[in-house]
């Protein structure tokens, strides 16, 4: 069998429109980001989910309060929906954080922060969990870019090396099959 992801990052935020890398900072919608938020509740409330899983971190976790107000379905807060920890760049110029990507792949961001690979594991952790527990349903995903970069890697058969380069576009919606019993395919919103 199989469990059915649908991906959707979190809302524009504050830090997104100045260009700062919010890492594991909070962060806050934009007025922008609030009305994508309801716009993205309102294009994913029919979607047949069963459960929506969510970053603890402020930024998603606004994203889907305001997608679902009434708790449906039941949001779920999971910490290795996590952003990279961008350690001492956390809240710095998000093209500094673009220029020395790809050195973080195996190696953590200085002062504290995490490498790539590890945002990978978190990911694949949470992915074990999933197909363990919600096998023949379909869920919600709301997180980071990191997040969907391990999605790509994890599901989809991108190469990590390739992603932190050039990481791929944005768009509302990303679809992504969790075989519970082998091999997984990529699919689109």
């Amino acid at each position: 069998m199989a469990v059915e992801i649908v991906y959707e990052t979190h809302a524009t935020t504050t830090d997104n429109e100045a260009g700062v890398a919010t890492g594991w900072l909070p962060g806050r919608l934009s007025p922008l980001g609030r009305r994508q938020a309801v716009e993205l509740g309102e294009r994913r409330r029919d979607g047949g989910f069963t459960a929506v899983f969510v970053s603890d971190l402020g930024r998603a976790v606004e994203t889907a309060r305001l997608a679902f107000p009434d708790g449906r379905p039941p949001v779920h807060q999971d910490v290795r929906l996590r952003e990279c920890h961008y350690g001492e760049l956390d809240g710095g110029p998000a093209a500094r954080v673009a220029a020395v990507r790809a050195r973080h792949l195996d190696e953590p961001f200085p002062g504290g922060g995490q490498s790539y690979r590890q945002v990978l594991a978190a990911t694949a952790g949470f992915l074990r969990d999933l197909a363990a527990e919600r096998d023949g349903t379909r869920v919600l995903v709301i997180a980071h870019s990191a997040n969907r970069w391990a999605l790509d890697c994890l599901l989809a058969g991108a190469r990590p090396e390739d992603l932190a380069v050039v990481p791929p576009v944005w768009r509302p919606g990303w679809s992504y099959t969790l075989a519970t019993d082998g091999p997984a395919a990529p699919g689109e919103g």
